[in-house]
C-alpha cells in the first residue's frame, strides 16, 4: 500500500471554505477504484493549514497521478495556496488501519 500525507497552506481568505473548495477532487479520488482512503484535516496549531491523509493500493496511485481529476487539480489549486504542499510519500507492508498496541480502550 502506498501511504500519502500532504500538508496543505492554504491562504487566509480561503481556509474556511477549503472542504469545499477540494470537494470535487475529494469526491473524484474516494471514487476511484485504488483509493483506500482519503482524509482531510484542518491543523489545530495553524488554522490554515491543510493535511490529507490517503493511501492507494500499490496499482492504484500511478492511475490516480493521471486521471483528469488529478491534472484539473494541479491546475486548480495553487491560487488558493501560500506556498507548495509538503509531502510524505512511501509504500508500507501494511493493507489498512489497525488497532494501536499503545492504547487500549476496553
Amino acid at each position: 500500500m502506498i501511504l500519502i500525507n500532504v500538508k496543505f497552506p492554504v491562504k487566509p481568505e480561503y481556509a474556511d471554505q477549503w472542504p469545499e473548495i477540494s470537494s470535487e477532487f475529494t469526491e473524484a479520488t474516494l471514487a476511484e477504484e485504488g483509493n483506500k482512503w482519503f482524509e482531510w484535516s484542518r491543523s489545530v496549531k495553524d488554522p490554515n493549514t491543510y493535511v490529507l491523509i490517503e493511501a492507494f493500493t500499490d496499482e492504484g496511485a500511478g492511475p490516480h497521478v493521471n486521471s483528469p481529476h488529478f491534472k484539473k487539480m494541479q491546475g486548480d489549486f495553487p491560487q488558493y495556496l501560500s506556498a507548495t504542499p509538503q509531502i510524505v510519500s512511501q509504500q508500507v507492508d501494511v493493507e489498512d488501519w489497525g488497532p494501536m498496541g499503545e492504547l487500549q480502550v476496553d
